[in-house]
């Protein structure tokens, strides 16, 4: 009996489907039982940050060379292992690790940012803070460009204070703060005061802005848009030395 057409087609498109699926098992076999070729690490640097560099991220794969990847059998490896190795780097803040079909073992790391710098008196050394309200060593690699925060009088800011429910708004400040290019170059250095109550200082003009509690925060710096707009380019920029702009609806100068 011959077959029709369409029946030759539906066979011979079968027959390469099971051609293609032997192969893939093949190569897939073939790559599971292979050493391991080459490390290639990535790091995204989407911010220009360099606070991990490729030679530390090869020396935590490898416990600092006592552990060689290079030709160790796929038996030898564990993938989430090193994983785990590369995210506990405090500036490490997503980390993949898997191998290709050549071999080669993959590290792809996407860096942990600073949004601010915790300035303490002679109690601790400076340190950063990540957008999660975490705190984060300063690196001998690379210095971030970030708003300095300080509480007035000195006190240290403890490492969980961003983090309680209280602190997250004034982590808010911050976020906003950084994701808003313009204030992330206006504001020079920011106080929490004694009474909770925030103030900046400017990177352009000597006007102290006082900001009241973290709350309504567009607001607020909707408010101070317009004085920059409105005042300094008709009075000039050393006319008033403080700008209040805690009230709602109100721009106090002073």
């Amino acid at each position: 009996m011959k077959l029709k057409p369409n029946a030759k087609n539906y066979l011979f498109a079968a027959a390469c489907l099971l051609l293609l699926i032997g192969l893939a098992v093949f190569a897939g076999l073939r790559q599971a039982n292979r050493p391991v070729g080459q490390v290639i690490v990535t790091i995204s640097n989407e911010f220009n940050n360099y606070f991990i560099s490729e030679q530390e991220v090869t020396a935590l794969l490898t416990r600092n060379g006592y552990q060689r990847l290079e030709g160790a059998r796929p038996e030898e490896l564990n993938l989430k292992a090193l994983e785990a190795r590369l995210k506990a780097h405090s500036f490490v803040r997503e980390a993949e690790v898997y191998r290709d079909l050549a071999g080669n073992l993959h590290a792809d790391v996407r860096q942990n940012r600073p949004i601010a710098r915790l300035i303490h008196a002679d109690t601790r050394r400076d340190s950063y803070l990540d957008a999660e309200g975490h705190e984060l060593p300063l690196s001998p690699l690379f210095t971030a460009r970030v708003v300095p925060v300080a509480r007035q009088g000195g006190a240290p800011i403890p490492a969980t204070f961003f983090r309680d429910s209280t602190g997250r708004r004034y982590l808010e400040v911050l976020r906003y703060i950084d994701e808003h290019p313009f204030w992330r170059a206006q504001v020079a250095e920011v106080f929490i005061g004694q009474n909770g109550k925030l103030a900046f200082t400017q990177q352009i003009g000597d006007q102290r802005v006082e900001f009241g509690f973290p709350e309504n925060i567009s607001e607020k710096f909707a408010k101070l848009m317009v004085f920059y707009r409105q005042i300094p380019p008709v009075l000039g920029w050393d006319t008033y030395h403080r700008v209040n702009v805690e009230f709602k609806d109100q721009i106090i100068c002073e």
